[in-house]
C-alpha cells in the first residue's frame, strides 16, 4: 500500500467584501490578518501588478477583493505575508449568498465558556440563529457572520 503525504490546505470563503469579513474572522478566532503590503509595493514597482488591483485597508496596501487570516503561531513568509499553516482566504464574488453553507467553521469555547464566547462574537458582528442542547452529545449555537455565513460556537 502506498504512503500518502499529508497535504497543506486553506479554506476559501466567497464574500461580498473580503477585508471587513477577514477582520471579523481574525477577531473571532484570535488570528492575524495577513499583511501583503511589502509584496504589493514590490509588484507595483516592477510593473507586475496594476494599480487597479490594489486597495487600501487599515493603512495598508491590500489586494482588491482578497484578504486572508492566519493562525498567529503558524509560520509565514515575512515578505509576502502569506501564512504557511492554518488560514482562511476571503475572495470577493459577484453573486450574493443564497443558500445554507455546505461547509462551516465550529469555534470551540475556551475557559470562559459558551455564553461568553457567543456574547463576544455578537459584539464583533455575529448574529445568533438557534441554540442546540443535545445533552451529553453537545451544546452549541448556530450563528451567522456579518455576511450571513453560518458557523457554530460550541
Amino acid at each position: 500500500m502506498a504512503t500518502t503525504t499529508a497535504l497543506n490546505w486553506k479554506l476559501v470563503i466567497d464574500t461580498r467584501d473580503a477585508q471587513p469579513l477577514a477582520d471579523f474572522w481574525a477577531a473571532a478566532l484570535g488570528y492575524e490578518v495577513e499583511d501583503p503590503s511589502a509584496l504589493i509595493t514590490h509588484l507595483l514597482a516592477t510593473g507586475d501588478l496594476p494599480e487597479a488591483a490594489v486597495a487600501e485597508h487599515n493603512g495598508h496596501h491590500v489586494f482588491r477583493g482578497y484578504a486572508a487570516v492566519r493562525h498567529p503561531d503558524d509560520p509565514y513568509d515575512p515578505f509576502t505575508g502569506i501564512g504557511k499553516g492554518r488560514r482562511l482566504l476571503f475572495q470577493d464574488v459577484p453573486e450574493p449568498k443564497t443558500v445554507k453553507n455546505r461547509l462551516h467553521i465550529d469555534i470551540h469555547a475556551g475557559p470562559d465558556g459558551l455564553t461568553s464566547l457567543v456574547t463576544r462574537l455578537e459584539t464583533l458582528g455575529a448574529t445568533r440563529v438557534e441554540e442546540f442542547d443535545r445533552g451529553p452529545a453537545g451544546h452549541w449555537w448556530l450563528l451567522r457572520d456579518p455576511e450571513g455565513n453560518e458557523f457554530c460556537a460550541a
